[in-house]
C-alpha cells in the first residue's frame, strides 16, 4: 500500500494554499496571462479570477498584479512575494512527498494498524461495532446475505440490499464493521430452538448496569469481542442475570448494518 496526498495548509481551519491555486500561480508566471493560465490549469476564466481575488485577499501582500484587458482577458504578473509563496509551497510539497514515501516504508498498512486508527474517528449512535471479515456473499433477486467471521471466531449474517454490495464495494475476505444497536440485541439464557433470528452468539456476562427502567448488559465473546445489549430492568430480573453467567446474544440479520 502506498500513501498519497496533496498538501493543504490550514489558517484558522480555512484552506489557505491549495494545489490548484498554486498551479494557477505557476501558470500565470509562465504565460503572463490569466486567460492562458486558466486554460493551462485547467479552470474557467471566472474561477481563475475568483481564485486570484481570494489569494490576494488572504495574503499579507499582493500575489498577482492584474491588468484588465478585452474579451481575451488581460495580462498578469506574479510579485516577488508571490514567487516566494510558490517556492515555499514547492519546498513543503517535496518534504510532504518524502514524508509519505517514508511512511509507506515504515508502516505495514495491511496489518490493519492504520485502519484501526481510522475507525477510532467514526461517530455513530450504534453501540456495537465489531470488526469482521466477509466469508461469503449470497445474493438472491432482491437482497444479499453477508456471512461475516469476527476475530472472536463467530459468524454473523447481515441481510442488506443488493445495491449496498456495489455501493460499499463488498467482496470476499474484505474487512468490514458489523454495526448494530444495543436495543436490537435480545438475550436468552439458553440456545433457543426454532427462533427466526439468524444470529445467536454465546458469551459470558462481564458487566451489568441497572437503571430504574433499563439494564445494560455487556457480553464477552471468547475473551475478544464485547456485545452490548440494553433490555428492560424487569426482563433482566426475570432472567436472573448475573456476572459470569453464560447467555446468548440474539440479533436479527436485518438489524446488522455493514460499514467500512
Amino acid at each position: 500500500m502506498e500513501f498519497s496526498s496533496s498538501l493543504t495548509l490550514l489558517n484558522s481551519k480555512t484552506p489557505f494554499l491549495l494545489e490548484k491555486r498554486i498551479l494557477l500561480l505557476e501558470a500565470i508566471l509562465e504565460h503572463g496571462s490569466i486567460s492562458k493560465a486558466a486554460k493551462a490549469v485547467p479552470m474557467s476564466y471566472k474561477s481563475a479570477w475568483d481564485a486570484i481575488n481570494s489569494i490576494n485577499n488572504l495574503c499579507d501582500n499582493t500575489v498577482v498584479l492584474r491588468e484588465t484587458g478585452g474579451i481575451g482577458g488581460g495580462g498578469a504578473s506574479i510579485t516577488e512575494y508571490g514567487k516566494n509563496l510558490i517556492q515555499s509551497y514547492t519546498i513543503l510539497q517535496k518534504e510532504h512527498t518524502k514524508f509519505l514515501e517514508k511512511l509507506t516504508t515504515l508502516t505495514d498498512f495491511n496489518s490493519g494498524n492504520l485502519k484501526s486508527l481510522q475507525r477510532f474517528t467514526m461517530q455513530i449512535s450504534a453501540r456495537n461495532q465489531i470488526l469482521a471479515k466477509i466469508e461469503a456473499i449470497n445474493i438472491d433477486k432482491v437482497n444479499a446475505n453477508i456471512v461475516l467471521k469476527t476475530k472472536s471466531n463467530q459468524r454473523l449474517v447481515s441481510s442488506i440490499s443488493k445495491n449496498s454490495i456495489e455501493n460499499l464495494v463488498l467482496e470476499k475476505n474484505k474487512e468490514v464493521l458489523a454495526i448494530f444497536k444495543s436495543n436490537n440485541v435480545m438475550i436468552s439464557t439458553n440456545n433457543v430452538k426454532g427462533f427466526s433470528a439468524r444470529n445467536k452468539i454465546k458469551g459470558l456476562i462481564n458487566k451489568l448496569t441497572f437503571s430504574e427502567v433499563s439494564c445494560e448488559v455487556n457480553i464477552l465473546i471468547n475473551d475478544t469481542d464485547v456485545i452490548t445489549s440494553v433490555i428492560t430492568t424487569e426482563a433482566a430480573k426475570e432472567l436472573e442475570l448475573k456476572i459470569g453467567q453464560e447467555v446468548y446474544a440474539i440479533i436479527k440479520s436485518s438489524d446488522i448494518m455493514i460499514g467500512n
